[in-house]
């Protein structure tokens, strides 16, 4: 198998030295998922558990709270207003929404109607938006504030009549019926649509309520996008089992506040990928705000030690971790318990041991299984896996086999490396192709660098991901301009019209060639590091004045692994995300002893911004009878000006005479 462009990053443990964990599973009452509800409709499923309890909590967010009766009434108005301006077709309708309260109600009334729910997130580009609203066909687009308009005409909205039956439609629905499109980055350069059908569907929630022993006490985190497939089971595991939905928004709100939403909505399972726990884990103040997880969930990136020794540390003594393999092709895979007493040697955790109807098969290049200790590509063989590429037949035959022996049964080639002991237990070694996992995001850099190259100036673009000095993975552009020298600035800015922000890299390092290997390819292997030094910016460098400006410069070099930033240089500019940004404001808090909110960062993305948000957040800790007119007066100065009177406030906060 060839090498290029795969680098192993984590060292496995020789069959000698591998400790094996012990099978430690969930426990809890739950009642079992019985194999038989795969005959049935997800809507169907979903009235089952709206009778037996109706007024329990659906589901939860910031903005609202809905019952199993309420959401259900909700989903039915929105079957009956898309069967009336549609009839019965199996057709896709778009779900353009933001709520994701709303956007649940929406994907179960398209279900009830017998459509297929095609989620799309708002944030997205406008051009990935009219790709995927374009490429699907959609017939209906549903838009927040329940609006519905034709793709034809998107401005002509109609919002859905309050007044329409909320009682069960009550149409008859196959379980081989289609039933989602989500999209994901495509190999092609541009996103592949993902079809679900009913049966598939269930039997993803099957298999991880039994897995998971998830009952109606359970409280299920949702961080994502419902456009993304890791919503799925968070949603559906919940509402197809009586148990609650608890929606959060962490690419708005943060870590911070994700900490206090667990403990406010007293979440049981956590789902979401590595970064994102580990960013909670490490930012994590008050261990009670973890107290209720019993299961934490952890798919979409490679989990190591580190994860290992967060959990230990920060989770209590009854709660399970479960390292995953799925994807949205076949579901839940394969997965890997531990508990605080499981030792494991190696640096990064298997993905452990088969579930039921999933066999996993590991391949060499002509398709021959290869042996223990070997390393192949890893194949999926069941009878529930996806039903391929929405119209890319081509692609769908390429990924999925058929068998001839048992034409119930394809086999999906995951393009993902593996190797297993020969215990049965599975280590996933990274990407055979340049689809790539950074930050809970599943990526086709080639996505990214047919963007890039789109650009006038960009003769030749690579992106590749790598991992940071904290051990996050970020992605990283390597461009050949094609005469003039872009900015970080310019290239952020042309992407961002292009791309959601996930896709966008971190770091861009301009080349006057790309090196390649001896048959003329792109040797992936020799593209240097990034550099630490600053990156070329619109504004020119600033250096920081006062005590407070080169304190947070500091920070927010070491963040962002930057040798100096300067005092007007924008964040993001920089290469800062959501999740780092997050870091910032904790050590920012930390550091100077104030009470900042992540959205400061996003309001304030300059050093010099922000050290004036946090000059005022100083001064408001000061008891003075004058200090109210000294920060009403100080909105109307000059940054500099402001700045000078705070400083005085704070060394004299004693009120004039």
């Amino acid at each position: 198998m060839g090498d290029e462009g795969f680098v192993m990053t984590h060292s496995l443990p020789t069959e000698q030295e591998r400790i094996v964990a012990k099978c430690v599973h969930p426990t809890g009452r739950f009642v079992p998922f019985e194999s038989a509800a795969i005959m049935r409709s997800i809507s169907e499923r979903f009235e089952q558990m709206v009778a037996l309890h109706s007024d329990r909590i659906a589901v939860s967010t910031t903005g609202q709270v809905l019952t199993y009766d309420e959401l259900n009434q909700r989903a039915n108005r929105v079957a009956r207003a898309i069967l009336a301006r549609r009839g019965e077709a199996k057709e896709p309708i778009a779900l353009l929404i933001e709520d994701r309260a709303c956007m649940i109600a929406a994907i179960l009334g398209v279900l009830k109607a017998g459509k297929i729910y095609v989620p799309v997130d708002p944030s997205d580009s406008p051009a990935r938006i009219a790709f995927m609203l374009e490429h699907s066909r959609a017939a209906l687009i549903l838009s927040d504030g329940d609006n519905i308009a034709s793709p034809a005409e998107p401005g002509n909205r109609e919002k859905i009549p309050s007044e329409l039956p909320a009682d069960n439609v009550c149409l008859s629905v196959a379980p081989e019926a289609l039933a989602c499109i989500t999209y994901t980055s495509g190999s092609t350069g541009q996103p592949k649509g993902v079809m679900q059908n009913h049966r598939n569907f269930v039997h993803k929630v099957i298999t991880a309520t039994n897995a998971f022993h998830i009952s109606v006490e359970d409280r299920l985190l949702l961080v994502y996008s419902c456009s993304f497939s890791a919503s799925i089971l968070p949603i559906f595991g919940a509402l197809l089992n009586g148990a609650t939905v608890c929606a959060f928004d962490v690419q708005k709100e943060g870590t911070t506040a994700l900490a206090n939403w667990l403990k406010a909505q007293q979440v049981t399972a956590y789902f979401s990928g590595s970064t994102l726990f580990r960013h909670l884990a490490e930012s994590l103040v008050d261990r009670e705000a973890v107290s209720h997880i019993r299961l934490i969930y952890v798919s979409s990136e490679a989990a190591t030690q580190r994860e290992a020794e967060l959990f230990r540390k920060h989770f209590p003594a009854h709660c399970v971790f479960v390292h995953m393999l799925a994807a949205g092709e076949t579901g839940h895979a394969r997965q890997y318990f531990i508990d605080k007493d499981t030792q494991i040697e190696g640096s990064v955790l298997p993905v452990g041991y088969e579930v039921p109807d999933k066999e996993v098969l590991l391949l060499d290049e002509q398709g021959k299984t290869v042996g223990f200790n070997d390393i192949g590509e890893i194949a999926i063989r069941s009878p529930y896996l996806a039903a391929g590429y929405w119209q890319l037949p081509d692609l769908t035959q390429a990924k999925f086999l058929s068998d001839p022996e048992h034409p119930e049964q394809r086999t999906y080639l995951t393009g993902d490396l593996g190797r297993m002991l020969r215990d049965g237990c599975l280590y996933h070694l990274g990407r055979k192709d340049f689809r790539v996992k950074a930050r809970g995001f599943t990526i086709d850099v080639s996505e990214t660098e047919a963007a890039l190259i789109s650009l006038d100036v960009v003769k030749e673009a690579v992106v590749v991901a790598r991992d940071d000095a904290e051990g996050d993975r970020r992605l990283v552009a390597y461009i050949v301009p094609s005469a003039q020298r872009p900015t970080a600035s310019l290239l952020r800015r042309a992407l961002a019209e292009k791309l959601p922000q996930y896709m966008i890299p971190s770091a861009f390092v301009l080349l006057d060639d790309m090196p390649l290997t001896a048959t003329g390819k792109v040797d992936r292997q020799r593209l240097p590091e990034p550099r630490t030094a600053r990156p070329e910016l619109d504004r020119p460098f600033v250096t920081p004045r006062t005590p407070i400006e080169v304190e947070l410069a500091q920070i927010w070099s070491e963040v962002l692994g930057l040798d100096h930033v300067g005092l007007d240089d924008n964040f993001f500019d920089l290469g800062g995300h959501s999740l780092t940004a997050a870091r910032v404001a904790t050590r920012a808090i930390k550091h100077f002893q104030v009470e900042l909110p992540l959205a400061a960062l996003f309001q304030a993305p300059t050093v010099a911004d922000m050290a004036l948000v946090i000059l005022k957040a100083q001064a408001k800790r000061l008891e003075s009878g004058g200090l109210d007119r000294i920060l009403s007066d100080v909105e109307a100065l000059s940054e500099e000006e402001a700045e000078r009177v705070l400083t005085r406030a704070l060394q004299d906060p004693k009120p004039p005479a």
